[in-house]
């Protein structure tokens, strides 16, 4: 319980914490690297990325074959696919970190449904709804530009964020 005599210094040392959180914000991205990774987002909802590519369909990752990239945690099936995840990530990451591609050329960061996807010119784009994946497949083109251009004002926004028109 807080009480006059102990109030000093816990204000002090919230005090001290914010100030080092501000100061030097790379303290939070070296808990990362450091393999303090259960605080990133799983990306997929754990479905694993390369799986897409090479089984042609969503697939499950496993708990143990699990890699931190780009501000996220990856699954992967097998051991293999972690290997080609790690060698060429871009090729295999999901366009905007995962989020729906459909929601995000509307302006809109919201989570997808791995289970509604495409590979497009390469690329993994993952959809919340399949009217959301129907609306991308009727202009690939435009709606992966539109979703580019915002992603660019969206990928640090909380989820859920809607850029105003």
């Amino acid at each position: 319980m807080l009480n006059r005599r102990n109030v000093l210094p816990v204000m002090t040392a919230a005090l001290l914490l914010t100030i080092t959180f501000i100061t030097f914000p790379g303290s939070l991205a070296h808990a990362q690297v450091s393999g303090q990774t259960d605080t990133l987002r799983l990306a997929l909802k754990g479905f694993d990325t390369v799986a897409y590519f090479t089984e042609g369909r969503p697939t499950l990752g496993k708990s143990e074959f699990e890699y931190a990239w780009d501000e996220a945690r990856y699954r992967f099936a097998s051991a293999q696919h972690m290997t080609l995840f790690r060698a060429a990530p871009d090729r295999y990451a999901p366009q905007f970190a995962g989020y729906c591609a459909g929601g995000m050329s509307m302006g809109v960061k919201v989570e997808a449904n791995p289970e509604n996807w495409l590979v497009h010119d390469g690329r993994l784009f993952v959809f919340r709804t399949p009217a959301a994946q129907a609306r991308f497949q009727a202009d690939p083109q435009g709606t992966a530009a539109a979703g580019a251009a915002n992603w660019e004002k969206l990928k640090d926004a909380p989820i859920g964020t809607k850029l105003t028109q």
